[in-house]
C-alpha cells in the first residue's frame, strides 16, 4: 500500500506538477482515489470519505448512478464515437430535450466537453450575431469575481487577476463590473457590448448570491442596448440552487445558456451551450464555423439522456431545495456561535459557501474535515470560503453528520486561533 501511493506520488511530482502534489497533501488528502459510489469516495486503503465537493456541481446524483452508467454501457456496446459525418440519434435526442427543459425560447444545442469549451462557443455566437447583422459588436461586460473558465476567450470575461495576469493580453474589449450591483451593470453596457455574460449565482467567487431581482435587471438592460444576454449555468444548472436552472428563480430567459459538470451525469465529460433560434441563424449558412471533434459523442450524450430523466423524475431541485435549507440552517447557527473566525453563511439550495475571516482558517477548517473523511474544499476565487456542495442525493442524515464535523472542526479551529493569539500577545 505505501509503495503504491509514494509511487503515486512521485508519478506526480515528476511527470504532473510538483506543486499540485504538495497543495493536495496539504489539505490533508494525499491518498489515492480507488472507488466511487453515491455520496462516498474509498480510497486504495478502503477508508470511505463522505463527498460534499461533489467534483464542483459534477456529482449531482452522485458517484456512479446506475442508470447513467448504465445508459454509457449499452451505448458503448452499440457504438462508443461518432463518425462525424453520418446523424448521431443520441445527440439528436438530447438536443430536443434540452430545448424542452430550458426556459424560454432556447432550441438550438451544441455540444462539448467541458463548462469553458461551452463558455468560448457562446462568446464566439454572440460576435457572430452582430458580424452576420452588418454591425459588428465585439466587447464583453462580465463581473468581478466571476469564473468561467481557463482557456482564452473565457479567462478574460473572468474576474481574479491571479489567473489572468500571466497569459496577458486577453480578449480586448472585456470589462468587469462589481457582481450584483445593477447601476455599475447599466453603465458598463452600451452600443459595442455584444453580450453580457453572468453566473446566477457566483461559485468561485465564494457563492456569492446577488439581491433579488439583479438578472432580471441585466436582462432589461441587455434589451435596452440590444446586448445578448449569456447565463452561465455550468455549476448552477440541473438542480443545484433548487430551480431546475437558477436562472428560473426570477423567470429571466438568456438569449445564450452554458452547461456543463452535472449534465454529464458524474460519468461523462460533456457540455452544452444552448442559444435561441435567432441567435444561431447566423450559424446555417456555414455550420462549420465551430466544431468540436469530441463534442456531441454518443457516448456523452446518451450519459445527458440518462443524467436529466434521472434528475427529474428524482426531483432533485426539490431536494436540494429541502437539504439546502438544513445545511444553511445549521452553518448559520454555527457562525452565530463563533463570529471571530465565521464572517457569514451564504447560498441557495445545495451551493454553499462558509466564508472565514482568513484563508488560513478556512484552511485549517478544511483539513479537520478531511481528517475526519469528509470532502470539502475552498472556493477558487476566494480561499477564504469553505464550499459544500454535495450531490443532490445526499441524505437528512448525511447533512447532519457534516454539520456535527464543522461544529466540532470549527470549535477546534477558533480554539487554535485563540491560543496563537495569546501567544502573539505573550
Amino acid at each position: 500500500m505505501a509503495d503504491r501511493l509514494q509511487t503515486v506520488i512521485e508519478q506526480y511530482q515528476r511527470f504532473i506538477n510538483p506543486g499540485l502534489a504538495r497543495l493536495i497533501d496539504f489539505m490533508g488528502f494525499g491518498v489515492i482515489e480507488e472507488r466511487a459510489s453515491g455520496c462516498y469516495i474509498y480510497d486504495h486503503t478502503g477508508q470511505a470519505y463522505l463527498d460534499f465537493l461533489g467534483g464542483f456541481g459534477v456529482y449531482a446524483l452522485g458517484h456512479n448512478p446506475p442508470a447513467v452508467a448504465a445508459a454509457v454501457r449499452a451505448q458503448l456496446d452499440r457504438q462508443p464515437m461518432s463518425c462525424r459525418v453520418m446523424l448521431n440519434e443520441p445527440q439528436a435526442a438530447l438536443a430536443a430535450r434540452l430545448a424542452e427543459i430550458t426556459p424560454g425560447a432556447l432550441q438550438y444545442s451544441f455540444f462539448v466537453s467541458s463548462g469553458t469549451e461551452a463558455v468560448e462557443g457562446a462568446l464566439k455566437l454572440a460576435r457572430l450575431y452582430f458580424h452576420a447583422a452588418g454591425r459588428p459588436r465585439r466587447d464583453f461586460v462580465a463581473a468581478h469575481g466571476a469564473y468561467h473558465g481557463k482557456t482564452l476567450g473565457a479567462l478574460s470575461v473572468s474576474g481574479r487577476p491571479k489567473y489572468q495576469q500571466p497569459f496577458e493580453p486577453l480578449l480586448p474589449g472585456c470589462r468587469l463590473v462589481p457582481f450584483g450591483e445593477v447601476d455599475a451593470l447599466a453603465a458598463a453596457v452600451d452600443a459595442d457590448t455584444a453580450a453580457v455574460i453572468l453566473e446566477p449565482i457566483q461559485g468561485e467567487a465564494g457563492v456569492i448570491v446577488p439581491p433579488a431581482g439583479y438578472l432580471a435587471a441585466a436582462r432589461e438592460i441587455c434589451d435596452r442596448h440590444g446586448a445578448k444576454l449569456i447565463a452561465d449555468e455550468v455549476q448552477t444548472g440541473f438542480g443545484r440552487c433548487g430551480t431546475l436552472f437558477a436562472c428560473q428563480a426570477e423567470g429571466v430567459t438568456p438569449d445564450v445558456m452554458c452547461l456543463a459538470k452535472a449534465l454529464g451525469g458524474g460519468v461523462m465529460p460533456l457540455g452544452a451551450f444552448i442559444a435561441t433560434a435567432a441567435m444561431w441563424e447566423p450559424m446555417q449558412p456555414n455550420p462549420l464555423l465551430h466544431s468540436s471533434t469530441w463534442g456531441g459523442n454518443p457516448l456523452a450524450c446518451a450519459a445527458g439522456l440518462a443524467a436529466i430523466e434521472a434528475i427529474l423524475e428524482g426531483d432533485l431541485a426539490g431536494a436540494a431545495r429541502d437539504r439546502g435549507t438544513q445545511l444553511l440552517s445549521g452553518l448559520a447557527d454555527l457562525a452565530a456561535a463563533h463570529p471571530s473566525i465565521l464572517r457569514e453563511v451564504r447560498g441557495r439550495g445545495l451551493l454553499v459557501g462558509v466564508e472565514f475571516t482568513d484563508e488560513d482558517i478556512a484552511g485549517m477548517c478544511i483539513a479537520k474535515l478531511a481528517s475526519r473523511q469528509i470532502l470539502v474544499a475552498y472556493t477558487l476565487n476566494n480561499p477564504t470560503v469553505m464550499r459544500l456542495e454535495p450531490p443532490l442525493i445526499v441524505s437528512t442524515q448525511q447533512v447532519e453528520q457534516v454539520l456535527t464535523a464543522v461544529r466540532e472542526a470549527v470549535a477546534e479551529t477558533a480554539e487554535l486561533v485563540a491560543l496563537l493569539a495569546d501567544e502573539v500577545e505573550a
